[in-house]
Parts: structure tokens; sequence; C-alpha cells
């Protein structure tokens, strides 16, 4: 269906409420163009599109439509075109659309109220900067970001362009046991993207059709040994030291993560499913054992030093038995990241080297991310300063308002 006209009378009548609307209330924030289907469309003059809604209308960036998604206002670019809801979490919600520029299909993410408060206008600054930073084969990086808004003033929402991937690898070992292939090829691309900074579960791990992973959502990463907790990784997939916090974060969190991702594609099911953190801590002593009284000695956390000295005695089983009918090069690796010691743990290059990630090894391939700029995410500011940022590369400079 074409666009729908009105007459010329009709015309005037939308021009003469939308004065009034503008001159009653210059904050409400209704676009110009609406796509077909809404329910009022208007052309008054060339190329220049008014809505009225409730009596309001107000004009939207040159170029720009709204659309409502699951009784959500999206506000996107002409050149992104047949949005459906494919996601949604706490702090965004994410739409398929069709890139007509380019004929590729993108995923767009629209933040929660990224200026609500000062927290949550740090949360999407540094988002938007790890995002805006990530050009690694592995990691999700940033397409395009934009704003429907017209001044800082009306500065409210802003959106994340990315690749579409299609799926995630939690929902993908739901429909389907993976062949030992898929498994190298998967964990190999997780280990490449391990030289970025990431936070480990299968949800945050897309996938597409052609069995390409990239590691994505990054609203939480952060730098090694910084601010994280024992909350920032789904419980099933926390390395040891993460859940008592008993001593300084290395990189090999992330080793530990791939494990537990590894071992759950071998098995079909996770292996190390707490209930809760103390139950976590257990479950992987079953497997591992109780830590020495050297590695002990080691802990920061005084409290972390009582619970594993209270706990019973605990042998450590041997992995090729838990996996007697697994790969023993798959076995091999996951003795590698199943350390309770992380500066025993291989690091990502270490692991890459052994010999179950030969068949798909290309070195010149494993680059290094460029150095991320950390200073700026432990800063605090007004929620204004955020929007208004002068130093660096802020969110106006970003998105150019």
């Amino acid at each position: 269906m074409g666009t729908l006209k009105f007459p010329p009378n009709t015309v005037r009548t939308c021009r003469r409420i939308y004065q009034k609307a503008t001159r009653v209330s210059s904050s409400c924030r209704v676009p110009l163009h609406i796509p077909v289907g809404s329910p009022l469309i208007a052309e008054p003059c060339a190329g220049e599109w008014l809505s009225v809604t409730s009596g309001c209308a107000l004009s939207l960036r040159p170029g720009y439509y709204r659309q409502e998604v699951n009784k959500t206002s999206w506000e996107v670019p002409d050149r992104y075109r047949d949005l459906k809801q494919v996601g949604t979490g706490a702090y965004g919600t994410v739409c398929s659309a069709l890139d007509s520029r380019t004929g590729a299909k993108v995923a767009i993410k629209k933040l929660y109220r990224p200026f609500q408060s000062e927290l949550f206008a740090k949360r999407a600054y540094r988002e938007l900067r790890l995002l805006k930073h990530m050009k690694h084969e592995s990691v999700i990086g940033l397409l395009d970001v934009f704003t429907a808004d017209l001044s800082l003033d009306r500065f409210h929402d802003f959106y994340l362009v990315m690749p579409f991937m299609g799926t995630d690898l939690g929902k993908l070992m739901k429909l389907q046991k993976l062949s030992e292939e898929k498994i190298q090829y998967l964990v190999y691309q997780m280990l490449k993207g391990l030289k970025v900074e990431n936070d480990l579960k299968p949800g945050n791990l897309a996938i597409n059709q052609d069995c390409e992973l990239k590691i994505l959502d990054f609203g939480l990463a952060r730098q090694t040994d910084s601010e994280m907790t024992g909350y920032v990784v789904t419980r099933w997939y926390r390395a040891p030291e993460v859940i008592l916090s008993w001593m300084h974060y290395t990189q090999t969190v992330d080793i530990w993560s791939v494990g537990c991702i590894m071992a759950e594609m071998l098995q079909g099911k996770p292996l190390f499913k707490g209930s809760d953190h103390l139950d976590q801590l257990t479950e992987i002593m079953k497997i591992t054992g109780k830590p020495t009284p050297e590695f002990t000695s080691k802990l920061i956390s005084e409290d972390a030093k009582s619970y594993i000295k209270s706990l019973p005695k605990l042998e450590k089983k041997d992995l090729h038995t838990v996996f007697s009918t697994t790969n023993p090069q798959a076995v091999s690796v996951l003795e590698r990241m199943f350390l309770l010691d992380p500066e025993s743990r291989a690091t990502a290059a270490e692991a890459l080297a052994l010999p179950y990630f030969t068949e798909f090894r290309e070195p010149e391939e494993e680059t290094e991310a460029q150095p991320y700029d950390h200073s700026l995410d432990h800063t605090e500011q007004s929620l204004n300063q955020w929007k208004r940022k002068d130093e660096g590369e802020g969110i106006r400079e970003i998105l150019r308002i």
C-alpha cells in the first residue's frame, strides 16, 4: 500500500493543530513521519511530514519515521525497515531490521531509559564506547548509532546498530546436540575473542547460520582486576575466585567460563549446576578437589579462608573418567581450564596453542585488540555531564547532536 494522502483542506487543519500543539507543549515528542497503518498520516507539503497524536505533534529528524514495537515507540532512520522484536532485557530491547542501503539484516538495540539516572547514563556511555571500540571478528561491533532527537535539550533515547546473528549458543544447545567439529570451531572462536575482555555465558555468544560466533553484551564488561562482583557472570559459569571474591581477578576468569561452556556442549548439560553461590562452590570442588593449604594461603578474604578450611576433604576427579566418551584432546583442554588457582590456569593464547584446535587455527587471525581506555568508566558525573560530555569522545560527539 502506498502513502495515504489527505485533501488540501485536511492538510491545512493538520498544520493548524500542529502549530497550536507546538505553542502549547514544546516538550511533546511526536515525530513528523509515521508509517502507513498508524491512526493518522498526512503529507502536508513536499517532503514534510506531520503526525497528530492526542492533540500534539512535533518534528522529528528528516529521514526518520516512528513505529510502535511491543507498545514502545521506536524512531529510526528510513533506511532501517521491517522492525521485529527479537529480544529484551534489563537494559534494553533488540529488534531485527533490514538495512535498505546494504541489503543486510541488522540488530538494533534501544537502550532502556539511558538518562533516567547517573547510573543509567554511565552504563549507556560505557556500552556505547565499548561497542564503538570493538574491532575484532569474534566480538560484536557497532555498525551505526543514532538518535531521532533534534537537540540535547530533547535528548532522551539513542539506538545501537549491530550485525544480526540469528541465535545464541544457549538456544542452539537446547535445539540440537553439537558435533565435535562444531564444538572445536565454536570454542576456538571464543578463545580468540578472549583477547578482548568479556563476561561469558551461552546467552552472550551470538551465532549465525555459518557457525560464526561473536561475543556480545558488554553492558557489564569491566577491566581486569577492577570492580567485578560475584553477580557479573551467571552462576553456573563463574570462576571460583569470583564466587567468593577471594583474590584479585585476572582475565583467566573468562577461561574458566569457556571451560564451563565447552563442558556443557560436550555433555549436553551444565557441569556445575549450583543452587546458590556456596552450593556452586561445592559442585566445583566435587571435580577439582578441596584447595591445598598453599593455595588457600594466597587468598585475600579471611572469610573465604575460613570457609575453605571448614569444608570436608574432597578428592580431585580425573576428567578423563568424567568425560569418558569424549575426545581425549578435548579433555586435555578442560584440564588446563579447570584449575582452581587462576595463576596456573591456561591463558587464551596458551589454550589456542593446544592440539585440539590445530585443525582450525590461523595464528595470523588471532589479533590483539587495541587497548581500551577505562579511565572515563570510573568517572562520577551528573546526568547532564554524561549527556554533554566535552572531554574525550562523549555521547554528544558520537551522536553528533
